[in-house]
């Protein structure tokens, strides 16, 4: 997968500057060359990316062993890792929920949240789209749900059904994206009019760029791969991008994370040793990938989870 970072320099220098502003726990030194086994991750297609980056890296870097990284929704990923205990990784672009932990306790894990970085959800349109640039929350909403044609959102603008696409239902990209702009209601966008639901994000970078009168919704490393077909819009006068992340002015950012166990991590040294990798090194890879670096005290958080879990 290719990915084109094309932050300005100074959104690009805000955002390494967050990256710099990173918490004093160390973790111990992990050498890839000493660490042998397979690592099986699943989860979050808007993680997927940054996660095969350091998975690449680590690799790179001498771990001689498979890393099996699936890209099926977050939800999904919970399934595997809490109920099938398939998985020792589960990446997820959004909090695991209480049912989740209920599971996976009934397989004896217990979920150990790993933040790891910051996505901004960008909202699409086609390149061929040329009369819409800003949506606000409420607008977005009517645009997702009981508005028909883009006229009734505003006259000015083409009496032409919307067309809808949007991560499935066990995307945690959904789960944001209902929670923020429905106030965590999925009923108005599922019983939209032309609505198309896919876990894949490439079949949505598809649908928007087909038509003129397609809007989409996904990762914005997504967009950034595909900014040649797909347009971000500004959400509230705000556009997408690492400055408006960083001074939290974006009303559409989110939380990236990957969870493990204990357990799983005491039993599979390359399993803790490519999370404490990926927590050591993220921010090194994350801009260039299309994302964000985590807050500083967030990353603090992550690592020092990690110290707990080898206890």
């Amino acid at each position: 997968m290719k990915l084109n970072a094309t932050y300005t320099a100074v959104a690009g220098i805000l955002s390494l500057a967050t990256a710099s502003a990173m918490a004093q726990i160390e973790l111990p030194e992990v050498n890839p060359l000493d660490l042998h086994g397979p690592i099986i991750c699943a989860g979050s297609s808007t993680v997927y990316p940054l996660a095969e980056r350091m998975a690449e890296r680590f690799q790179d870097e001498g771990y001689d062993g498979n890393v099996t990284i699936d890209s099926i929704g977050s939800g999904a990923g919970f399934s595997r890792f809490c109920e099938a205990g398939e998985t020792d990784v589960a990446n997820a672009s959004r909090p695991i929920k209480q049912k989740e932990i209920d599971l996976a306790a009934k397989i004896g894990r217990t979920p150990i949240e790993f933040r790891v970085g910051t996505d901004a959800l960008a909202v699409v349109v086609s390149r061929r789209n040329d009369f819409i640039q800003d949506l606000t929350l409420e607008q977005l909403a009517a645009v997702f749900s009981t508005a028909k044609t883009w006229s009734e959102i505003d006259p000015s603008w083409p009496n032409e059904p919307i067309q809808r696409f949007s991560p499935g239902t066990d995307s945690g990209t959904f789960d944001y994206f209902t929670e923020e702009v429905f106030d965590k209601a999925k009923e108005p966008l599922l019983s939209a009019e032309n609505i198309q639901l896919s876990e894949d994000d490439n079949v949505l970078v598809q649908g928007v760029a087909g038509s003129p009168y397609a809007i989409g919704y996904f990762g914005y490393a997504y967009f950034e791969e595909n900014a040649d077909s797909v347009r971000a819009l500004h959400i509230e006068g705000v556009e997408p991008s690492a400055a408006n992340v960083d001074n939290n002015t974006y009303p559409l950012a989110r939380p990236l994370f990957i969870y493990s166990d204990s357990a799983v991590m005491k039993s599979k040294p390359q399993v803790a040793g490519y999370i404490n990798f990926f927590l050591s090194y993220v921010n090194e890879e994350i801009v260039s990938v299309g994302y964000f670096p985590a807050p500083a005290a967030a990353m603090e958080a992550a690592k020092q989870a990690w110290l707990n879990a080898m206890k």
